[in-house]
């Protein structure tokens, strides 16, 4: 196997697939990169067993073959080597040697049989999005999916493909982001499955702002193919709650206000909770709402933020980080918060088929 290889490309390759290698594997060929060289191209593939990424770079093939090697020392290898072509020769021992310039290094890697191979999709039907879209959609829902292992079904998104719409949802129970998009497929493809959260962060980290994205499905299995890119992922068994249930019917208020203004304004004053005390109280008034914050042993803190409101006043008390994350990831000058009273969910909407629901947080 010998190939040349620019350093930036190599680079981009690895970069796109060294984030699925965990630390702690106790199979150490899941340490590796599996390499391929082929007509032109360079395929690299990672996998943790549960998601598997494969990249192509172009190289310049002098003998086609593939092998495995250490990805994180690969990758440190090629980050300080200088900007030139490198040179890649690996022996029948998986032994390589690397040469750039006045560099030298010689790596013994892994056979590549030892390789777990990428699954095979079985998949009758595909769903064709944009990559942006999917890009924007997937970040502004996956940050609230639930962390706690103990309720593993809620451990990632929700894609849920009904009447020619994809509904993306996440949720930990104290809060829920919805968004939907318009897309084409055969009434007999719609289908809800639960992607994982460690996969959706690979494809916020990959995928481009445009260009094709083509979404394939079974029973256990999802592939992500873009550009020179495939993830494969397996999904999460086990039924979603029925997060239309937990979206308020009707809201009695609604209070527009400016996304960046409110936001800076609860960044400042969520610098003096803790984990203790981490409930940040919102009084709604007339073309204002105060948010305010008192920790025992810490201070308090109090902000003012002008809106347009005339409806009655309800002091409503939420986690300033909750109701932060919609806010950062979304790019709209204008939102929309709809209350009740201080004990039922408040609603964050915009101009997009968007939503988040938040539920209040008790205090004394």
């Amino acid at each position: 196997m010998k190939f040349k290889i620019t350093k930036a490309a190599l680079l981009e390759g690895l970069q796109k697939v060294q984030n699925v290698v965990g630390t702690r594997s106790t199979l150490p060929i899941l340490a590796n990169v599996l390499l391929t060289a082929e007509d032109k191209k360079l395929w690299l593939t990672t996998t943790d067993l549960d998601v598997t990424i494969r990249c192509a770079v172009e190289a310049d093939v002098q003998k086609s073959g593939s092998t495995t090697m250490p990805v994180k020392r690969l990758s440190g290898i090629a980050r300080e080597l200088p900007e030139k072509v490198i040179e890649f020769e690996i022996d029948d021992k998986d032994v390589a040697t690397l040469k750039c310039e006045s560099s030298f290094y010689k790596i013994i890697g892994m056979k590549n049989d030892e390789f777990p191979p990428a699954p095979k999709m079985d998949s009758k039907y595909s769903y064709h999005l944009d990559q942006g879209v999917c890009k924007e959609m997937l970040k502004k829902t996956s940050y609230a999916a639930s962390t706690d292992e103990t309720r593993y079904v809620l451990n990632g998104v929700l894609m849920n493909f009904k009447g020619n719409k994809l509904a993306l949802v996440a949720t930990d129970g104290r809060r829920l982001a919805l968004v939907e998009q318009e897309v084409e497929f055969p009434k007999e493809a719609e289908t809800s499955i639960i992607v994982p959260t460690k996969t959706i962060g690979e494809l916020i980290h990959t995928l481009g702002d445009e260009g094709e994205l083509k979404i394939r499905c079974s029973a256990s299995q999802i592939s992500f193919e873009f550009a020179d890119v495939v993830i494969y992922s397996k999904l999460i068994e086990g039924t979603y709650p029925n997060f239309r249930q937990v979206i308020p019917a009707k809201c009695e208020e609604r209070v527009t206000v400016e996304r960046e203004t409110l936001l800076t304004a609860l960044r400042r004053v969520a610098i003096l909770t803790n984990d203790k005390s981490n409930a940040t109280k919102l009084t709604f008034g007339k073309n204002k709402i105060v948010i305010a914050t008192t920790t025992p042993d810490v201070g308090e803190a109090r902000e003012t933020v002008p809106v347009k409101y005339t409806g009655k006043e309800i002091t409503v008390a939420f986690n300033p980080e909750y109701m932060m994350d919609p806010l950062r990831n979304l790019s709209n000058d204008e939102i929309f918060i709809e209350l009740t009273d201080d004990l039922s969910p408040g609603v964050i909407k915009c101009d997009i088929p968007f939503l988040y629901v938040l539920m209040p947080m008790r205090i004394n």
